[in-house]
């Protein structure tokens, strides 16, 4: 079963690029459907979506949010701007998240191993590294006959410079490497499977406003991220198209609150959209009859207009080209709402929730999650329950991380020395 399970997403993986949407769009519904006329999802597909998953427990416990959270060195997947805002000098940290738990499948998770070091009061550096495992595959040709062992992993690198321009404002760039071996050395239908590799980079700002709200100090932090913009990548040498990398827009704004000096609280709203071409059906129905789409294949080479843009085109014209027009392009934003409770800096509660629309993913949960600070150490847990009967590969999954605090470290020994 394992082995069937995980032959069959790698297949839908890697042949995702062929496929054809032969369903049907209707322009009086405003979005496509199947053949009982009711909408169906138009979910916008990207090659290595790894890229998109939240690394680490304490932006997992509170619904994926991070573009506006106070900085830690998960912050270069989100927002690497707010690592110019750290007061600490250098910390490391380490996530581990297990996969398709629910299915047994213990060879299959994603780690992420980040860092920062703050070089002056307005510059700082970032590193990032994920790899993500997705098992030991026994594959098979179409006769079911054993054809070898493959190992299908995923990696990105990823290095940040932030930098204040301001005493509220900062900027940062991140440039990284992301490579993805599903089945590389492989066959299908005569075809060679290969590994993909691609260059990306992040763009991030981060701008931060101190106000009193009912007496208390208080503060307002709003980002803004545009993350994984990298070139276009196949699988195969003879592939007629490219896929987009899960290029993404995300918007921020986040409120601390300090109560006293034991309890502070922090609220955090953001919004995300992923800036790829909105996939077109074939098919339109006019006068409940189905015909071509000309928009389809308005070139007349037989392959989706759509999928050959080119990557700053598709990125740009991915903001207003949904068939549906604006109200199809509003359900590709998700939302995700985050809080965070600390108690005397050491002991934190977390809580959030994340909503994709039901023709653009559906992937609607809710997250908790504790924190502990200790002398130098940190922990944070998480854990996701869903909303609703789309599987999530995280369901009722605990995963946790560990930040280590090298000022706390030399602090401590400092103070021993005395």
């Amino acid at each position: 079963m394992k082995n069937v399970i995980q032959t069959t997403l790698l297949l839908a993986i890697i042949l995702v690029s062929s496929s054809i949407s032969y369903a049907q769009f209707d322009p009086i519904k405003g979005c496509v459907v199947g053949p009982n006329g009711d909408c169906i999802p138009n979910t916008l597909l990207t090659a290595m979506p790894f890229l998109r998953i939240a690394p680490d427990a304490r932006g997992g416990a509170m619904g994926d949010v991070g573009i506006t959270v106070s900085p830690d060195p998960n912050a270069i997947h989100y927002n690497a701007a707010n690592l110019a805002f750290t007061e600490k000098s250098t910390a490391l940290a380490l996530t581990y998240t297990p996969w398709l738990r629910e299915l047994n499948l213990n060879d299959v998770y994603l780690l992420h191993f980040s860092g920062y070091k703050k070089l002056s009061e307005l510059e700082t550096i970032g590193f990032g590294l994920r790899y993500f495992s997705l098992g030991e595959i026994n594959f098979t040709d179409v006769q079911g006959i054993d054809i070898g062992l493959g190992q299908p992993r995923e990696l990105e690198f990823n290095v940040a410079y932030a930098r204040k321009l301001g005493d509220n404002f900062a900027a940062s760039l991140s440039a990284k490497y992301v490579y993805s071996n599903l089945a590389s050395g492989q066959n299908v239908n005569g075809i060679d499977i290969n590994s993909a590799n691609a260059f990306a980079a992040d763009i991030g700002i981060s701008y931060k406003n101190k106000t009193k709200l009912g007496g208390y100090d208080s503060e307002w932090t709003y980002g803004l991220a545009i993350t994984n913009l990298g070139s276009k990548v196949s699988y195969t040498d003879v592939a007629e198209v490219q896929d987009f990398l899960p290029s993404n827009l995300g918007l921020g704004a986040g409120l601390l609150m300090n109560f006293d000096q034991y309890n502070t609280m922090s609220f955090h709203f953001e919004v995300n959209k992923l800036l790829i071409p909105t996939p077109v059906s074939r098919f339109i129905l006019e006068d409940g009859q189905s015909v071509d789409n000309p928009d389809w294949d308005a070139d007349g080479d037989g392959i989706a207009d759509y999928r050959q843009k080119a990557l700053f085109s598709g990125v740009f014209g991915s903001l207003g080209d949904a068939q549906g027009g604006f109200g199809e392009e509003i359900k590709e934003f998700s939302f995700s709402l985050g809080t965070e409770y600390w108690y005397d800096k050491q002991f934190a509660v977390r809580a959030g929730y994340y909503y994709e629309h039901p023709e653009k993913g559906d992937r609607q949960y809710l997250t908790v999650g504790l924190g502990i600070q200790y002398n130098i150490f940190g922990i944070n847990l998480s854990y996701l329950v869903p909303t609703n009967n789309r599987r999530n590969p995280l369901d009722n999954t605990l995963r946790f991380s560990l930040i280590f605090d090298f000022e706390g470290y030399q602090q401590k020994y400092a103070d021993s020395d005395e």
